[in-house]
């Protein structure tokens, strides 16, 4: 069984037993005074005055509380505010020296009045000091409380932040990847029919794909590249023999966790700034391996450049796709979460990707994916 003291629950064999020890200090105190004045009573008279005493204020301490916790002195802004708290701790004070004398009366030769005046000489000054203490130990434990009930919710509203965050991020993805998709097919409807009607099929099961997994941060990165290899398969339809794809997949990779549509933007970005910008052909390379405690993800491509007209490099103009992906490494991971742009030689331009190597468990039927 449990004691309730304010909003703290406490045993009772623990309650009785801190009490107990106070009973035992005070007296064995009071037992040493005696004795340095050279008069001593027998040891269980000190310590039936200090039960009576102190097991008083065991009884009365839920009720001192309850008080503490329904007249606070913290915020008092007036002083006719501490009326109450004061006449409350004078009031519980008499009543511990009342039921003191009362107990106390039956085991002495003098009468209950003279036990009450002797209690009231002795222990007013003790018994007002004991109740401020609990009262002090009541305001510490509801701050704690309250200190940790503002901890979790800030917790929770900054975790309920970060997914807002993390879930507008990841919704600017689907209706841009939408527009340009659409904008692809409605040039192949002129040129290509049949084509035109292959890539809306494929766009069908992309667009199934992502809100099947809408919901979701983290995939694997197996997971990852089955949504990936649908989106290739447009882009291969738009630009035919012009795009080649190479995936550098390690094994021990496939299972890791990386953020939801992490490769399509950037994927998009490296053949927006390559092939559809540039004549000629152009090779896209995807490659995982792992790098220690991290995960690197690179995508390649070959025919673009950071440099502007005047050979200076730059990162603008690489849209959604890398700003989107910087902001949801950083609220995912923090500093673990990196990426950045390098130019290749002789030319192209990589997009590296570096994320804490984790595995997750991927519960669905995706098809394998082959690593090479």
């Amino acid at each position: 069984m449990k004691l309730r003291l304010g909003t703290t629950d406490i045993g009772w064999r623990r309650y009785i037993g801190l009490w107990t020890i106070v009973v035992v200090v005070f007296a064995v105190q009071r037992y040493q005074q005696d004795a340095l004045s050279g008069h001593t009573w027998d040891a269980t008279d000190y310590l039936r005055w200090s039960m009576i005493q102190w097991y008083t204020w065991a009884a009365l301490a839920p009720a001192v509380f309850e008080l503490a916790a329904r007249y606070p002195v913290i915020g008092v802004t007036r002083l006719r505010e501490l009326f109450r708290p004061i006449a409350a701790s004078i009031a519980v004070t008499l009543l511990s020296l009342f039921i003191g004398a009362l107990v106390s009366a039956p085991f002495e030769p003098s009468s209950f009045a003279e036990q009450f005046r002797q209690f009231l000489g002795q222990h007013f000054a003790t018994g007002l000091l004991t109740y401020w203490s609990l009262f002090a130990i009541q305001q510490a434990l509801q701050f704690r409380e309250e200190k940790n009930r503002r901890e979790i919710e800030a917790s929770r509203m900054a975790a309920e932040l970060a997914q807002s965050r993390l879930q507008s991020l990841k919704s600017q993805l689907q209706p841009h990847f939408l527009f340009n998709t659409l904008h692809a097919i409605a040039t192949l409807l002129k040129e290509d029919t049949l084509s035109a009607e292959d890539m809306l099929l494929r766009l069908s099961d992309l667009l199934r794909a992502f809100l099947e997994d809408y919901d979701g941060q983290e995939v694997s990165l197996r997971r990852e590249l089955v949504l990936l290899d649908l989106y290739l398969g447009i882009q291969g339809m738009r630009f035919k023999d012009r795009l080649a794809i190479r995936i550098y997949v390690a094994p021990d990779t496939l299972d890791c966790a990386v953020p939801s549509l992490i490769l399509q933007p950037i994927v998009e970005n490296a053949i927006h700034h390559g092939i559809s910008e540039r004549v000629g052909s152009d090779i896209i390379e995807i490659e995982s391996r792992r790098e220690g405690d991290l995960l690197c993800i690179e995508v390649r491509n070959r025919n673009s450049t950071l440099e502007n007209g005047e050979g200076r490099r730059t990162h603008k103009g690489h849209g959604v796709g890398l700003s989107n992906t910087q902001l949801r490494l950083q609220e995912l991971y923090g500093e673990a979460g990196k990426v950045r742009l390098d130019m290749l030689w002789p030319e192209g331009v990589a997009c590296r990707i570096h994320l804490p190597f984790r595995r997750i468990e991927d519960m669905d039927d995706s098809p394998e994916i082959d690593s090479v």
